[in-house]
């Protein structure tokens, strides 16, 4: 301890830099694990929503349609808080929130948990990650009758 206490004096500096850095690491760890506190893998999406989880895609309808998560619903991140009553009877089970690459979804995650929803995730990486995962994907399509189908 003597010669820890010795260093210390002969190298303020060194030492307080040392300090600063870990502070800076520290904090920086701690933001990190907020911001993903919520984030979970393709895995454990897929995992959820065998099991009876929604996954909501945030995305606006043309994003929505070029290619989604099969099953998945649709309400765009303006209009969710308008339309949760769709979705109401998922209050309690696991809502998978998904966007392009996490962004939207996580505002979404913050709107549902505030409006009361218990199990709310975000699909870490969003569709981006996914699609490198080769997922598979579902499209919309316009049948004859102009009304869109899922394919």
């Amino acid at each position: 301890m003597d010669r820890f206490l010795e260093y210390l004096n002969h190298h303020p500096y060194l030492a307080g830099g040392t300090l600063i850095l870990a502070m800076v690491a520290a904090a920086w760890e701690l933001y990190s694990r907020a911001q993903n506190a919520t984030g979970i893998s393709n895995n454990e999406a897929i995992a959820l929503h065998n099991r009876g989880g929604l996954v909501l895609d945030v995305r606006s309808a043309d994003e929505f349609a070029a290619g989604h998560i099969v099953n998945a619903r649709n309400i765009a991140l303006e209009s969710l808080t308008n339309n949760l009553d769709s979705i109401k009877k998922y209050r309690e089970k696991p809502v998978i929130v998904v966007c392009e690459t996490g962004t939207r979804a996580a505002q979404a995650v913050k709107a549902l948990k505030a409006q009361g929803y218990t199990t709310v995730f975000n699909l870490s990486g969003g569709l981006a990650g996914w699609r490198g995962e080769n997922l598979p994907l579902s499209k919309l399509q316009e049948n004859k009758a102009g009304k869109k189908a899922q394919s």
